[in-house]
């Protein structure tokens, strides 16, 4: 039986081999589309995965925003400062009030840098304005002398002039979610690198 299958498949293997390499290859196909349907799935998960995560995470930092925002502007003051003595800044005093020039917390951090923060407690939709920005820019090292200078504020956004001018100028821009990381134990010198400041003069 065997023989007279061999002797079929030799008489008639012109009009049987494009019959199975059409079908090998159509197995072929069907599995990649298996394949390439399930690494969508999978890279779609992910996507779902990470998205996830990264409100969670937002909602973590509210969450811990929520007590910032209920401080007084001068407890937020006091705050920022013992965030400062948490992350190793020593000398840290709160400078805040009529005549601070622009300084609310000063500190230096362990290699002796000198630290000048400016902070603004604003509601969350708010954004900081150029002209606080410019404020700050002009009294943080050359009233100051700060090596390294941050502007700390609740509010989730710096205009655009605001932030061009901080980067121009080498200021620690901290709106409301890097301050929300910083609260949920970040380290300040992080942010710093972050926002890719040093401490050089400009």
């Amino acid at each position: 039986m065997g023989a007279i299958a061999v002797l079929w498949l030799a008489t008639h293997w012109a009009s049987v081999w494009p019959v199975l390499l059409t079908g090998l290859a159509v197995a072929v196909a069907v599995a990649g589309w298996a394949g390439w349907g399930l690494w969508r799935v999978h890279r779609s998960a992910m996507s779902l995965d990470r998205a996830w995560r990264e409100q969670e995470e937002a909602k973590a930092r509210e969450l811990s925003m929520a007590q910032v925002d209920a401080l007084s502007w001068q407890e937020f003051e006091t705050y920022v400062a013992e965030l400062c003595r948490r992350d190793g800044c020593t000398g840290v005093v709160v400078s805040g009030g009529s005549g601070d020039l622009g300084a609310d917390v000063i500190g230096y951090f362990a290699d002796g840098r000198k630290l000048v923060i400016q902070c603004k407690k604003y509601a969350p939709h708010r954004s900081v304005p150029s002209q606080d920005m410019q404020k700050f820019v002009g009294i943080a090292r050359l009233e100051h002398g700060a090596d390294v200078a941050l502007f700390v504020t609740t509010c989730r956004a710096f205009t655009k002039a605001a932030m061009g001018l901080a980067l121009r100028q080498d200021i620690v821009a901290v709106h409301r979610d890097l301050l929300g990381a910083w609260v949920k134990g970040a380290h300040l010198e992080s942010l710093i690198q972050l926002n890719g400041s040093g401490g050089n003069n400009s």
